[in-house]
């Protein structure tokens, strides 16, 4: 459900009912199998989505939050920004800058950067 379409305003009531369960009853089993709680999850799901509009497209900043399932742009920058370390606008431009000729290219580099921050980092 999540990982289809995490732009999509989900509570974890509507979460729980889906899976025929209680609230209380989603949350322990939903922590217990994935690691984190179903809100936190989604947050980093949607946040590496963005990561990666960001990284791939030129959408605007604003049309990146609505297409990863933020309605504010400030909020969406705030949580990005908490979870990778720099504001939207400064992630893309770190990813669309290309090293000059010539210039070595630091180890590890290509696959730290599609990796997605891990639960509580």
């Amino acid at each position: 459900m999540l990982r289809g379409q995490p732009e999509l305003h989900w509570t974890v009531n509507e979460l729980a009912r889906l899976a025929g369960m209680s609230r209380t009853s989603f949350t322990a089993r939903f922590r217990a199998v994935m690691g984190e709680p179903p809100i936190g999850y989604l947050t980093r799901l949607r946040l590496s989505r963005a990561a990666g509009y960001l990284s791939t497209t030129t959408k605007n900043v604003r049309h990146v939050a609505r297409l990863a399932g933020y309605e504010n742009e400030a909020s969406f920058s705030k949580a990005f920004s908490r979870a990778y370390g720099r504001p939207p606008g400064a992630y893309r431009r770190d990813r669309f800058t290309a090293p000059t000729l010539g210039a070595p290219i630091a180890p590890g580099l290509v696959a730290d950067a599609a990796r997605p921050p891990a639960p509580g980092s």
